[in-house]
């Protein structure tokens, strides 16, 4: 097996002929024969006691040759890649296979996508406006007001319609052009009008009816909405039942007591708040500080991009997001069906987040290499041990789970990091 040559034809593209000897290819043959032995069956022979010579003879010289093909392939392919030092991020393509026979062996033509070459602009000295750390009055007032909605109570009230920001409990039941659909049906169902649970312009119609009275709603689905329904005019036979008011608990010392047992007034409890906000502001500064600075170095690099490396990046995000839901109980797939969405459609709202991982990763990777940037051995159990204290692990167990590669990683990465914040100018 052996790499036969390659060139580049295109940008971070390269085709290669891969050959494999006769020898080998015969020895693959071989096994594939094994691999089908037991299945095989011709008139005169036992189940499973058909020679590969007579196999061949009876279907062909050539009868095992796809799957003797399978078995060389990967083997012979990332020999050819590892002799041509190519950094590959993809699965080969546009695969040809000129020759395939016991006595001239193996030649394959193929092209693989490679790692792109970046070239990087400035990356350090960068200039970024530091973020306000200070909680203003603002800030505290908007913290109180989510404590007074997180302690407000539902108080039933019957003397007047429903108002948007209530609570309706109502029937409903959907139509279009006259038929009743899937999923457009629900009793008792607690809507709270302005939350924006239903499509545009039904919580909006629900307001200003009351207790028993039986209503129309129209509305338009979205474009975007589940295909059977997108764009489709809908009426919905309405009921209300019951309307609910928020009512919100009075700023007082009373309330601070109430909410945080360490304070006595209201004001004790302002400065607290003050000081968790500013704490907060200054850790999220940092880290918003650092992507304005990362984002120049994306901006000011050049390189061109591999779809499939986006596309990789977008079905790790995912599957990643498919699998938290999984671990609240969720399915992906049912919670899709919920917004009217498809998988692709899905998908492209992780677009923007993949892309932009990409650039980081090659632009902190350059760096790297750039200023010879190394993880020692330290450096690497006390990644460990911060991984281990993360998810309350022992430190030998995250080593037998995290490849030492992705420790070093994630730390000379980190070097790169603070590299350019360290240089920038605030």
């Amino acid at each position: 097996m052996a790499l036969k040559s390659c060139n580049k034809v295109d940008t971070n593209t390269y085709e290669i002929e891969v050959t494999v000897s006769a020898e080998a290819f015969v020895d693959a043959t071989k096994k594939a024969y094994m691999k089908q032995r037991k299945n095989l069956q011709i008139p005169g022979f036992r189940k499973g006691k058909v020679t590969q010579g007579m196999a061949e003879k009876v279907y062909g010289e050539a009868a095992f040759y796809e799957d003797a093909l399978e078995i060389v392939f990967p083997e012979a392919v990332q020999g050819a890649i590892d002799e041509a030092e190519l950094k590959v991020v993809d699965q080969p393509f546009d695969l040809d296979v000129p020759v395939m026979s016991k006595a001239e062996g193996v030649e394959m033509k193929m092209k693989v996508t490679t790692y792109p070459e970046v070239k990087l602009g400035e990356y350090k000295g960068l200039k970024a406006e530091y973020p306000e750390t200070e909680a203003t009055d603002e800030d505290v007032d908007k913290e109180l007001s989510a404590m007074q909605e997180r302690n407000s109570r539902l108080v039933s009230v019957d003397d007047r319609a429903a108002e948007m920001g209530d609570t309706a409990e109502i029937d409903f039941e959907g139509f279009v052009d006259g038929v009743a659909f899937d999923g457009g049906k629900g009793e008792n169902f607690p809507l709270e009008l302005g939350s924006g649970q239903f499509i545009p312009g039904f919580e909006e119609q629900v307001a200003g009816h009351s207790i028993d009275e039986e209503f129309d709603v129209n509305v338009t689905f979205p474009e975007e909405y589940e295909p059977s329904l997108a764009g489709k005019d809908a009426v919905f036979k309405c009921k209300i039942h019951e309307i609910k008011h928020k009512e919100l608990p009075i700023l007082d010392d009373d309330f601070a007591k109430d909410v945080d047992d360490e304070v006595e007034t209201l004001d004790e409890l302002k400065e607290k708040l003050k000081n968790q906000i500013s704490q907060r502001k200054a850790e999220n500064a940092k880290t918003e500080f650092e992507n304005l600075l990362i984002d120049q170095v994306i901006d000011n690099m050049e390189a061109e991009i591999p779809e499939c490396m986006n596309e990789q990046k977008l079905d790790e995000l995912v599957q990643d997001y498919g699998y938290r839901m999984q671990m609240q109980g969720l399915d992906l797939n049912v919670y899709l069906q919920y917004l009217g969405q498809t998988m692709d459609q899905f998908k492209e709202q992780f677009r923007p987040s993949a892309e932009k991982q990409v650039k980081i990763a090659l632009a902190l990777e350059a760096i790297v290499k750039a200023e010879k940037l190394e993880a020692t051995e330290e450096e690497i159990d006390e990644q460990a041990k911060k991984l281990a204290e993360q998810y309350d692990m022992e430190a030998d167990k995250i080593k037998e789970l995290v490849p030492a590669q992705q420790l070093t990683l994630d730390i000379v990465n980190g070097k790169a990091v603070d590299l350019i914040v360290d240089s920038a100018n605030k």
